[in-house]
């Protein structure tokens, strides 16, 4: 059953829902150590479930600018790695329904993925859309992986205290999203996390297991980490052997832990800023995310 937009097909036999929680978790963007990709893939593998809607890629997605794998054995094309962008049912430990919006974000027709996702969410009642999203920060790895929470309420946030008063930043489908759904009266939000920007090209699993975490204690779904825990432990282990090994990165490391600490004691810094500096503008936070992306670009490339 196609939708009125035109961009998803819908499977047969629909469940009855009500008051479920849409997690999105599309990448493409801004994703810092992976860690959307990774909280997508730990949820899927954990959850078993079903395909409620797909989206058509070929409407939605530049293949030029992200193109999929394809693997060539000796004499012929083996395989192709085909892009999805689908909504999926799934059910917590304690057979909590549950929806994930998971693929890469749209290229092109921002508007009309909107329009179709919001029709999608009126269809199945869902009460909260929470979306997942993994920036670069000087941070050290050293400390314990925070968060940036926004929402379309404030009473969703409960007692967070934002340390960003405004800035401009590129725009995204997930961030639109979660406007477009507060203007239409939609309770929407979403979990940044802070990736230390020297591992923002690597996998970061720390980064997934806390918005895992953010997830279930915003929304009452019972999620497990384990897995993520595990991974994050190991790569820990990694990380620090191989600062131990190279001093120039023993000096930064140690350089953003005084300014991490001295912006926890509220005394002088900021998270983003040298730290015998003042507090960034928004043309410079929205530069730095640009370079990032243009790195990321390169790395594609």
């Amino acid at each position: 059953m196609l939708d009125p937009h035109g961009l998803y097909e819908l499977a047969d036999d629909l469940p009855d829902l009500d008051g479920v929680v849409l997690v999105q978790a599309l990448t493409g963007f801004v994703d810092a150590g992976s860690a959307i990709q990774l909280s997508r893939e730990h949820l899927l593998e954990q959850f078993e479930g079903r395909v409620l809607a797909t989206f058509d890629l070929d409407q939605l997605l530049d293949y030029r600018s992200r193109r999929p794998p394809m693997i060539f054995v000796e004499d012929h094309w083996e395989s192709y790695e085909q892009p999805s962008l689908a909504l999926h049912l799934l059910k917590d430990l304690t057979g909590t329904p549950f929806l994930l919006l998971a693929g890469p974000e749209p290229d092109l027709q921002w508007e009309r993925f909107i329009a179709a996702v919001r029709t999608l969410i009126d269809r199945f009642g869902v009460s909260l859309t929470v979306g997942l999203n993994a920036i670069p920060m000087a941070v050290p790895h050293t400390r314990p992986v925070s968060v940036t929470a926004h929402a379309t309420d404030r009473r969703l946030l409960g007692e967070r205290e934002s340390w960003l008063q405004r800035v401009q930043v590129p725009a995204s489908v997930g961030n639109l999203l979660e406007f477009r759904l507060g203007e239409s009266g939609h309770d929407a939000m979403g979990y940044a996390a802070h990736v230390p920007h020297y591992l923002a090209q690597a996998s970061y699993p720390a980064a997934a297991e806390l918005l895992v975490e953010s997830v279930a204690n915003t929304t009452g779904l019972v999620l497990p980490t384990a897995a993520l825990h595990e991974a994050a432990t190991e790569i820990r282990e990694e990380i620090d052997k191989q600062v131990a090994d190279d001093e120039q990165a023993g000096r930064l490391v140690t350089s953003l832990e005084a300014q991490y600490d001295s912006f926890l004691r509220g005394r002088s810094g900021n998270l983003l800023a040298e730290p015998s500096g003042g507090l960034p503008s928004a043309e410079e936070l929205g530069a730095e995310l640009e370079r990032f992306l243009a790195e990321q670009s390169r790395d594609n490339d």
